[in-house]
């Protein structure tokens, strides 16, 4: 869920017993919200789920209130080390850019719902693509220091390219790095990093090489295509929901305004 998810937590914070009270009860919400997200191994691999469960009056008003005037600076949800405003939070609006703070917000929660089914996922940030240009694999060490990335099935990394958003996936199950474009353009600059970055990878935490020739790198042409100038975000996040429960897309554009506010 993105929109109402994010909303009701929202909610809480802005009532009348002030944004403290509302973080405070926070973490009990999380973890609540959380499960009812959560689908057992068998379920995520295997079942049919519920793509488009109906939104209720209830969860519409949620949304409304969230999306609604006040101050825009103040804090509503803070989880993950990820402080979200209303400012951010207005970005869910329809025909708006999704921004850096909302999609790491959402990675983050898939990630959590990972622990509990598979496959297992890591993912990185935002910022972490622009940085591997920059710096290369050197430049990132830390970023690896408390977690194995051989030992995840998926690497989500959401791509930022200025004004357009995609997905990249790092699938270790199979080798292969698969690039997700809304507007189907190609990226093989981005495939051929990640790459060159795994295989540095292996060689500072494994200490042997890595074959680069053993991965597959794909641009993905099979896919919900983007139809307007600002749902790209909205894709990405989608994209990478369906890749992380091993889920055939089954959306399309016209579905975009029901994930802003889910």
């Amino acid at each position: 869920n993105m929109g109402s998810w994010i909303a009701e937590e929202a909610v809480v914070s802005t009532q009348s017993t002030g944004v403290i009270q509302g973080q405070d009860n926070f973490e009990k919400r999380v973890e609540k919200s959380l499960q009812e997200e959560e689908v057992s191994e068998d379920e995520a691999i295997g079942e049919e789920l519920d793509t488009f469960p109906p939104l209720t009056q209830e969860m519409m008003g949620e949304v409304d209130d969230a999306l609604s005037g006040g101050p825009l600076l103040a804090t509503l949800v803070d989880h993950f080390n990820i402080a979200i405003t209303r400012k951010d939070i207005q970005t869910l609006k329809d025909l708006t850019w999704l921004n850096d703070e909302v999609i790491n917000f959402y990675f983050n929660m898939l990630m959590e719902r990972s622990k509990k089914c598979a496959p297992s996922i890591h993912i990185f940030n935002t910022f972490f693509y622009p940085r591997l240009l920059k710096v290369g694999h050197q430049g990132l060490a830390r970023w690896t220091r408390k977690v194995d990335l051989f030992a995840m099935d998926l690497i989500m990394i959401p791509i930022h390219l200025g004004m357009h958003w995609c997905l990249a996936v790092i699938d270790n199950r199979n080798t292969t790095i698969t690039y997700y474009d809304s507007l189907l353009g190609d990226n093989h600059q981005c495939t051929a990093s990640l790459r060159d970055y795994m295989v540095a990878e292996h060689l500072a935490k494994k200490k042997t090489p890595m074959n680069a020739s053993s991965w597959k790198l794909v641009i993905e042409k099979d896919l919900p295509e983007q139809l307007n100038g600002c749902d790209c975000g909205v894709f990405a996040c989608k994209y990478a929901e369906y890749v992380s429960q091993d889920r055939p897309f089954d959306f399309d554009q016209s579905d975009m305004p029901y994930f802003r506010r889910r």
